[in-house]
């Protein structure tokens, strides 16, 4: 290496730590470029007479680039089901000369008028497949089957999978009926268990909501899924529970939850429920302070009753935060892992208190769909974020063998949910600054002062790729996109750091270093432009790349560089705030984003639509 750091910028410490990473306001973020570069070295403008920026009378106005939205969700109506093709299948030479005689055959009349509500590809999946397969699969003689019976209890049982069983409901006709209306009873249960069981199939793979329609932070391919093919594995198996029981998602992380929840189901409610939303100061007065000191000296281990249990025992029905208080909560957030600053807020109480049954129930249904929104095999090894955790995992063979603190998007500039594939380590990397950053932070103090990008070791070019000098650009005639590209140059002061990690994705979202190594002490971290800061970016570089972080600090002395990713490693940017740990117990976390509320209502818009279907 020719002298990289000699070459870096130097800033104090002090200020960048302060300054740097954007993790400011944005009303703030000229400020925040004039205290970045003051008393910088200048760099060195390209060389060449460039014609000053003209002068215009009237810029145009800036067009802030706004971050995704959330919708309200709307569910696909239900259809009624289209039997004509099947009821005049019987004259068509699609049917099988053997099955002229057969049960079902003779039954078919009894569809026209039958009406059947279902999404709409499932109803064109029974129809097709029936066309093809004129037998019943629910049905033997003249009553249901076993098949029958251990689909109906599964469906039945949907709760323990997080599933609603009002939704796949369906009405057996009884074993002793008999009369002229048997048959259309047994065809219409037929195609009603049928239609159902589809239903079930689909949400126990894919979910019961598209959580693309809910806001576009959401990013997941579509699964596939052969509704027909389902039917015929269906009928030629007398394993019904295995086999609809295996459309859920098969990893570890799903059946801990479901255990979970299974234990959720069982237990009592929180005899003592403190507002999840309490921020109290000390010197500040709140009747749910009492409910707080009760739990706390309900769980006093030697150490804090010998401190603390004397001042309990005098204070505990105190609702005013009186400051021989102030240590008495410091030791129980020490003891929890929190931030001992003496202040009461949500992730205290959470911590202290824990969340109410009803909660804690809502965060598992909400992650157990969730997670089926994700591949049923997570991979290995693989790189999992937890936004809500603020933490980021490489494990590998059921090991987690790095966990590190991370530093995500803040309420404005939220960090997406979506799963990709690394594919490399860029040591020493330039900041291609985001057109939002250019657009919303950049361009006021452009129009006022054109060349300070070339003063504060940024690059601007054009979209052939031809440095320009920002002096020579009017950015008055810009206002919501502007058509250059600025890169800010490997340094000291560069907000991505030492390196970062990259597994392209249209949200421009990867994992980096930064120098505003403060923001870890925080228990809230939501202070970025949307990427993902890490803590200890060489120890994930080491473990990505297969190396050591030896050979990690070896190559980041050659500069500017690039190392490949040889092997398939998912990386998962999620947002779940209920999670399980690798020992499989379940954690919950703050929604730092309120997204569990976004997938509450979707939850509701689509019972509101199914429910009334028969």
């Amino acid at each position: 290496m020719k002298s990289f750091e000699k070459k870096s910028l130097t800033l104090p410490l002090a200020a960048l730590a302060a300054t740097l990473a954007f993790g400011i306001p944005q009303a703030r973020a000229e400020g925040l470029f004039d205290m970045l570069f003051r008393n910088q070295p200048r760099h060195e403008e390209p060389r060449g007479k460039f014609p000053p920026a003209p002068k215009v009378h009237r810029a145009v106005p800036v067009k802030r680039i706004s971050s995704p939205t959330y919708n309200t969700y709307k569910a696909d109506s239900l259809k009624k089901v289209d039997f004509a093709a099947l009821v005049a299948a019987p004259q068509n030479a699609a049917f099988a000369p053997d099955a002229a005689d057969s049960v079902f055959r003779n039954a078919l009349g009894g569809l026209d008028g039958y009406d059947l509500y279902a999404e709409g590809n499932i109803g064109k999946a029974l129809v097709a497949y029936y066309s093809k397969h004129p037998d019943f699969i629910w049905v033997t003689g003249t009553r249901p089957n076993a098949r029958a019976d251990e689909a109906l209890r599964v469906l039945g049982e949907a709760d323990s999978f997080g599933l609603v069983p009002s939704d796949y409901s369906v009405e057996a006709p009884a074993a002793d009926a008999a009369g002229p209306d048997r048959e259309k009873n047994l065809i219409q249960f037929e195609m009603a268990l049928s239609a159902r069981v589809l239903r079930y199939i689909h949400d126990a793979q894919n979910g019961r909501i598209d959580p693309g329609r809910i806001s576009t932070y959401y990013d997941f391919p579509t699964k596939p899924l052969d509704l027909v093919g389902a039917l015929n594995a269906l009928a030629h198996t007398e394993e019904v529970r295995t086999y609809l029981e295996s459309r859920h998602p098969q990893n570890p992380e799903f059946q801990a939850l479901r255990v979970e929840l299974e234990a959720l189901e069982q237990s009592s409610e929180n005899e003592i429920v403190v507002d999840p939303d309490l921020l109290l100061k000390p010197g500040e007065t709140s009747a749910e302070l009492p409910k707080l000191l009760t739990l706390i000296a309900r769980n006093l281990d030697d150490d804090m009753g010998g401190r603390y249990g004397p001042t309990l025992a005098v204070l505990s029905t105190s609702e005013t935060y009186t400051p021989e208080l102030v240590p008495v909560i410091e030791a129980a957030q020490k003891k929890a892992g929190l931030k001992t600053d003496g202040v009461i807020g949500p992730r205290t109480v959470g911590a202290l208190a824990g969340l109410s049954k009803a909660d804690r129930l809502e965060k598992v249904k909400i992650a157990m769909e969730e997670l089926r929104w994700l591949p049923s095999d997570l991979g290995s090894p693989r790189v999992f974020i937890n936004q809500p955790a603020f933490t980021a995992s490489y494990i590998e063979g059921g090991q987690e063998k790095l966990k590190t603190r991370v530093v995500i998007g803040r309420t404005t500039n939220q960090t997406s949910f979506f799963y990709d594939q690394i594919e490399e380590v860029v040591f020493h990397p330039y900041w291609g600054v985001p057109q939002s950053i250019i657009v919303n932070e950049m361009l006021p103090r452009l129009r006022r002062d054109p060349g300070y990008l070339d003063r504060a070791g940024y690059e601007v070019t054009d979209s052939k790729g031809r440095r320009i000098p920002s002096s020579s650009i009017n950015w008055n005639r810009f206002g919501g996109k502007v058509p250059y590209n600025v890169r800010q140059l490997p340094s000291e002061a560069n907000a991505l750091g030492e390196l970062k990690i990259l597994f392209p994705n249209k949200h421009a979202i990867y994992m980096h270093d930064t120098p505003q190594k403060s923001f870890f002490k925080r228990d809230v971290r939501a202070l970025s432009h949307g990427c993902v800061r890490l803590q200890d970016p060489r120890g994930m570089a080491a473990e990505v790349l297969g190396t050591s972080v030896d050979q990690i600090a070896q190559d980041l002395k050659g500069g500017h560089s690039r190392a490949k990713v040889t092997r398939k490693i998912p990386v998962y940017v999620a947002y779940f705030t209920a999670w399980p740990d690798m020992a499989g117990k379940v954690e919950y976390f703050n929604d730092i984003y309120g997204r569990d509320a976004h997938v509450e209502q979707a939850f509701e818009a689509t019972e509101a639509v199914r429910q009334p279907a028969t």
